[in-house]
């Protein structure tokens, strides 16, 4: 008997390890990559007006900020991750077109319809010259070790199923010195704008989410991963162990956003 109690705690905590958020809930560790392809392929079309909405503008000054951690030089390569709509490949490679430097830049996704709104940003904003758009998860990037002098992923991390494996993948690629820019949300420290900041996630964006893409549910799942993401903290400890130096992070907007930048 007490062996069938063993084995049944112990098949019970297996079946624990296997389980990850997606959102408040729990799921099969293995459904959630699909689950969250399920998620932008809903709101795709409508990503880049939400992110104005959701973040009342403000998320174009975090992205300029990231740039800022970023110093192209002459033939340097950025790999940007979950980067669909080209938000940070295109600022990259204007603050390099700024300086009369050439760059490489590679925008990936694991949603193909992502990347489409992203080239067409592109095409219509006449960047088409040495960027390339590959559906890539970045659990297991399909790219030579030392490539890249930058890899960067602007709020895409909380949505990797395996962040460990996803950071180790990263510094694989990255040449040596290269350097890692990662932008996720945080979490308000000021407890009255926590408040605010609750109510807003929860109260207000799934349902102008609903309005705005007829999907209340993937705008829900989007705040709530937002909550159950690691504290700063516990983030650059998770960037340290997978191996590289010199991590640090930035937060911006009392804590709303955070910028975690390591080096190889």
């Amino acid at each position: 008997m007490g062996n069938v109690n063993s084995n049944q705690e112990e098949n019970s905590k297996k079946s624990d390890k296997e389980k990850i958020d997606f959102g408040f809930k729990k799921v099969d560790a293995s459904s959630k990559a699909g689950m969250v392809f399920d998620v932008f392929e809903s709101v795709a079309s409508k990503y880049d007006i939400m992110n104005d909405l959701m973040s009342g503008g403000l998320h174009r000054l975090w992205k300029d900020k990231m740039i800022y951690k970023m110093r192209p030089k002459e033939d340097s390569r950025l790999l940007d991750l979950a980067g669909g709509t080209g938000d940070i490949a295109f600022r990259f490679y204007k603050k390099a077109k700024q300086n009369d430097l050439t760059v490489h830049i590679t925008v990936t996704d694991i949603n193909e319809h992502m990347l489409e709104q992203g080239k067409a940003k592109g095409i219509d904003s006449n960047i088409i010259e040495n960027v390339d758009w590959n559906v890539v998860n970045a659990e297991e990037i399909p790219y030579d070790d030392n490539s890249f002098d930058y890899v960067s992923i602007a709020f895409g991390i909380r949505n990797v199923t395996d962040r460990n494996k996803a950071l180790k993948e990263i510094l694989r690629v990255l040449k040596p010195s290269g350097k890692f820019v990662c932008m996720e949300f945080s979490h308000v420290d000021n407890p009255i704008m926590a408040k605010i900041y609750d109510g807003i996630s929860f109260g207000v964006i799934p349902n102008v989410g609903k309005i705005v893409t007829g999907d209340k549910e993937s705008y829900q799942y989007l705040v709530e991963s937002i909550r159950e993401f690691p504290s700063r903290e516990e983030f650059r400890i998770m960037i340290e162990d997978a191996g590289f130096r010199n991590v640090s992070y930035e937060t911006l907007s009392q804590g709303v956003v955070a910028i975690h930048t390591g080096v190889k």
